[in-house]
């Protein structure tokens, strides 16, 4: 079972993760004109240092600008996390992101690859084309991630993507997906399913049990300070 947190930005952090036991720990690139993050660069080695695996999600679409991050952090995974779909089902930009997957499966043969394939929430998955997505990016993906798209009324002024809390991007709703759908997904696929979408420490095991993924995901679940810190 891979266990797998975000967002983890800090080396103090990574070291606090891999030592309990996360195989997976990710972090982000959050702006396209400011990649080189020395920091964000160390948290990656720590990481890698302490035997985990590192995972870095760009939020930023450019694949000159993807490349020249990805040679400069060297993760062990990139995680792509793009909406994919539009009021009409797939979006066009879909062939743009199969074809920059291909690229840096290509240039970095040493990286993997996580694929957020979007599920809608409980009742409304048949909103969203999460299938029909995962047969077009499994030949160029290592890993799905299950997430929660937010699908509300039709509005001809407001796009999917600026439904969600990030534009353009799936995830960090704190909202669980429908999980029969994300059952269907992990049934259908040849590659290991990760479930993420709301989940934490009140859900996790009934999430698991429901979906029977590869691994689990969380952040807005486990990210919150307590009072111990």
């Amino acid at each position: 079972m891979i266990i797998q947190i975000y967002e983890i930005q800090s080396p103090a952090e990574a070291e606090k993760m891999a030592a309990l036991g996360v195989d997976h720990i990710g972090s982000v690139v959050l702006s396209a004109s400011d990649w080189r993050v020395p920091q964000l660069k160390e948290t990656v080695h720590a990481v890698q240092s302490a035997g985990a695996r590192s995972s870095l999600i760009p939020l930023f679409n450019r694949l000159e600008t993807i490349l020249l991050t990805l040679e400069y952090y060297r993760p062990d995974i990139v995680h792509f996390c793009q909406t994919l779909t539009s009021p009409g089902g797939i979006s066009d930009d879909v062939a743009r992101y199969v074809q920059l997957q291909q690229n840096i499966m290509n240039r970095f043969p040493g990286i993997r690859v996580m694929r957020t394939i979007p599920i809608g929430l409980e009742g409304q998955s048949d909103q969203v084309p999460t299938l029909d997505l995962a047969g077009i990016f499994e030949p160029v993906s290592d890993y799905f991630l299950t997430d929660t798209l937010v699908v509300g009324p039709a509005d001809a002024h407001t796009s999917i993507d600026r439904q969600q809390p990030v534009a353009g991007f799936v995830g960090i709703t704190g909202r669980t997906c429908d999980w029969q759908m994300a059952r269907r997904l992990v049934e259908a696929s040849r590659i290991p399913v990760i479930l993420a979408g709301g989940i934490g420490p009140g859900n996790v095991a009934a999430g698991l049990r429901a979906v029977q993924p590869a691994g689990v995901d969380s952040c807005t679940g486990t990210n919150a300070v307590g009072t111990d810190g």
